[in-house]
């Protein structure tokens, strides 16, 4: 199972985003301080190794702006069904 983790920046950013089970263990790693770009990026999730289940994910930008750089992080529940 592929899916698709659609994501806007306001600035060209470094952007890590990873997945975790309930226990907090990491179970993915999509990105790892890659660098994109401002507007709608996507990166894709090859989910076929991962069980049905509840999943968590983490995504954590740091701008590139040296004048206003923002920094941003957020984790969100997800649910995968196969």
């Amino acid at each position: 199972m592929i899916l698709t983790c659609s994501f806007i920046l306001r600035q060209d950013a470094l952007v890590s985003l990873k997945v975790y089970n309930t226990l907090g263990q990491e179970v993915a790693t999509l990105a790892n301080k890659e660098l994109f770009t401002e507007g709608v990026n996507e990166v894709t999730f090859e989910a076929h190794n991962l069980p049905s289940g509840v999943y968590f994910y983490r995504i954590v930008a740091e701008g590139l702006d040296e004048e206003a750089p923002t920094n941003f992080t957020q984790v969100k529940k997800m649910l995968l069904l196969k």
